[in-house]
């Protein structure tokens, strides 16, 4: 079975397009080699994917005739990511969150409020 098809019917992704273009962007790796989507998987095999900045490790178990259901998605792969991997992800969310651009523009009121509460706190020393 061709990597983009099995990707599909084990629902990793949502259209077979897209697992397509995702191996052909360098986005899945068998063995830590890019592959193209006309690659045949076997039983046995580790499939590196990465998806929303994450790399899904995903070994496959068996190969299914057709796309299958979501209760039956762990008969044809097992997920064997490390947990670290969301570790990062957590930890990227939290420096979105306080990050600014330069040059976006004026502050915010929580921005002002917060360089004077800076402010306060460095003339009190």
């Amino acid at each position: 079975m061709r990597i983009d098809k099995y990707l599909w019917c084990t629902r990793v992704f949502k259209t077979r397009s897209i697992a397509t273009t995702a191996c052909k962007k360098g986005q899945v790796k068998i063995d830590g080699k890019s592959i193209k989507p006309s690659k045949e998987v076997f039983g046995n095999e580790l499939i590196v994917v990465r998806k929303n900045q994450i790399n899904y490790q995903i070994k496959v178990l068996n190969l299914p005739e057709s796309r299958v259901g979501a209760k039956l998605v762990d008969q044809y792969r097992k997920d064997v990511t490390p947990k670290e991997e969301f570790e990062k992800t957590e930890l990227l969310k939290y420096a979105k969150d306080y990050y600014r651009k330069k040059g976006i523009g004026r502050p915010t009121k929580k921005d002002r409020r917060d360089i004077d509460n800076y402010q306060d706190y460095t003339t009190e020393e």
